[in-house]
């Protein structure tokens, strides 16, 4: 095990939450009617995604999509910043990586602009080698463009590597670039077959332990 590539949302922080409020906040003001059943279809989505997707639903007339997608971005670095949590195991198990002298990289959907925020909220910069953005690329997850970036920018080749995800978008991406991925379901979703395509499954980055990365690579 060479190097372990991190999603961002869900895994490392609890920033879920926030993405639907700044959603709710920043689309019902422009005059979308935001309802629960379509907020989960959005949740996968790219920022900029969701911005066409609500638009398409229900288009506005005073704001570019761009205006209304840096909305929603200045929104939920400002709750990250303010209120943003570590998921359970995060910081033990980065510490362990780097002791171990594994490279450590990060693969999100999310913005570029709001990666420094997590990471600096959780004082977790310093581990990372590499992070890559779905802006970056031509497709965000599940397609395998963010991964490759990553790996590239690691210096790694990706059966030396092991992913975490919270999602099946994330597992799919990262399957389809060839790395091992380990899901880390929320606890609601943790037993939905879904995630039997994962290489391995945990209930919180607390259980992972470096005979489960060796194996997996084995």
């Amino acid at each position: 095990m060479q190097a372990v590539i991190f999603d961002m949302d869900g895994l490392l922080i609890d920033s879920e939450p926030f993405w639907k409020q700044a959603e709710f906040d920043v689309f019902s003001s422009v005059g979308v009617n935001v309802t629960e059943d379509l907020t989960a279809l959005t949740a996968a989505m790219t920022t900029r995604e969701v911005t066409e997707f609500w638009f398409a639903k229900q288009p506005w007339k005073d704001a570019s999509l761009e205006e209304v997608e840096n909305r929603v971005v200045e929104r939920v670095k400002y709750l990250i910043e303010t209120q943003g949590q570590a998921m359970h195991g995060v910081h033990n198990l980065l510490n362990s990586l780097q002791e171990a002298k594994v490279k450590i990289g990060l693969a999100t959907n999310s913005p570029k602009d709001i990666i420094p925020s997590v990471l600096q909220r959780l004082n977790i910069a310093d581990y990372f080698m590499a992070y890559s953005s779905a802006e970056e690329v031509t497709k965000g997850k599940p397609a395998p463009d963010v991964y490759q970036l990553t790996l590239e920018k690691l210096g790694i080749e990706a059966h030396q590597c092991i992913a975490f995800e919270d999602s099946l978008g994330g597992v799919k991406a990262a399957l389809a670039a060839g790395i091992k991925p380990i899901a880390v379901p929320h606890t609601d979703e943790y037993d939905h077959e879904k995630f039997d395509l994962a290489s391995y499954k945990l209930r919180s980055l607390s259980e992972f332990n470096h005979q489960i990365g060796k194996s997996l690579l084995a």
